[in-house]
């Protein structure tokens, strides 16, 4: 298997140094996920562009959470699975949530179990939702607008999850106190 380099601020391709400076700004270090997509400009770019604007949405934070880990957990993602967590943290995202998320138990109300199930449906079935499915997630409370911004969420993870899956990302050091494994 071919292995990734992990760029820093000296060794990043010109495009990506100022990437990495935002990423270094915004978290205090420099995520191996972005050292690794530092390798082509234009992946670190668009990643943190769909997290920019991922955040952005109509989602709370618990919400944020439920889309991130909902993918996480499903990919089996070794890195993200233990950087959301402590994401969640961060968020002040109760851990009870964060413990259901990652051990496949349910959520605390029945809102966040409709959108856990609905973000897992579109995952597993590549999007094609039934009526029934669509219906329980509007009778939730949620709407056409949140089914699209779960959509939003899930290119941002595939692009992690799977780097991270070929790359082999390690886990950062503020994180691997929160270690995954399905």
């Amino acid at each position: 298997m071919t292995s990734f380099k992990f760029h820093t601020l000296e060794s990043a391709p010109e495009k990506s140094k100022p990437l990495l400076e935002k990423s270094l700004k915004a978290f205090g270090m420099i995520p191996g996920l972005h050292s690794v997509m530092a390798e082509a400009p234009a992946v670190l770019e668009g990643y943190q562009l769909l997290h920019g604007m991922f955040q952005d949405t109509s989602f709370d934070a618990e919400e944020l959470t439920v889309v991130w880990q909902t993918i996480n957990v499903e990919h089996e993602c070794h890195y993200c699975v233990p950087a959301h967590t402590g994401i969640a943290h961060m968020m002040k995202v109760d851990p009870a949530l964060t413990e259901a998320l990652r051990n496949g138990t349910a959520m605390p109300t029945a809102k966040l179990q409709a959108l856990h199930e609905t973000t897992l449906a579109m995952l597993r079935n590549r999007g094609r939702l039934s009526d029934a499915e669509i219906a329980s997630f509007y009778a939730a409370g949620y709407g056409q607008q949140q089914l699209l911004e779960i959509t939003l969420g899930m290119a941002q993870k595939v692009m992690s999850n799977y780097v991270n899956h070929f790359a082999d990302t390690p886990v950062d050091a503020p994180f691997k106190k929160f270690a995954w494994q399905k």
